[in-house]
């Protein structure tokens, strides 16, 4: 008399699952610092000089040709991604946005500045795409707000 044994399938034990959820844990903390630090980078070091007028912005942007009005417009659409990098339902919007005020300014540095900080656009095209992409689930929760639909609910 033979037997057969069939395969025996077990479901993943906690302790194999525990290094995974970690793992996915500690990518949101990193993904939430980079969010965190790029915004506060957009709203301090880049923002807050085009809008108080600080003399190297204000030279700047007349170098440009847009005088103060790009200055301040500029100013504001990056406050606005700063703070809109830490709204939940907005970050992967935010984050597509400012990248395409950074092919922007990658522009500028290119053909106003002859590429002197050309680089830095690029840069921070870089940390901006991962948060667009990590977080492009954000994106169908913010069309379902907008729609119609979405605002009767």
């Amino acid at each position: 008399m033979s037997e057969s044994t069939a395969p025996v399938t077990t479901a993943p034990s906690a302790a194999s699952a525990a290094p995974a959820a970690g793992g996915r844990r500690l990518g949101r903390i990193a993904l939430r610092t980079v969010q965190v630090l790029l915004a506060l980078f957009y709203a301090i070091a880049s923002a807050l000089p085009k809008l108080i007028a600080h003399p190297s912005a204000v030279e700047s942007f007349d170098r440009i040709g847009w005088g103060s009005a790009g200055m301040y417009t500029i100013g504001a659409l990056e406050l606005a991604g700063a703070v809109a990098l830490v709204v939940p339902v907005l970050q992967s919007v935010a984050a597509m946005a400012l990248s395409a005020l950074m092919v922007g300014a990658f522009i500028v540095q290119l053909t106003v500045f002859d590429g002197q900080y050309a680089a830095t656009p690029l840069i921070l095209i870089v940390p901006l795409a991962l948060i667009a992409w990590a977080l492009r689930a954000h994106n169908a929760e913010l069309l379902r707000l907008l729609s119609p639909a979405g605002r009767r609910a």
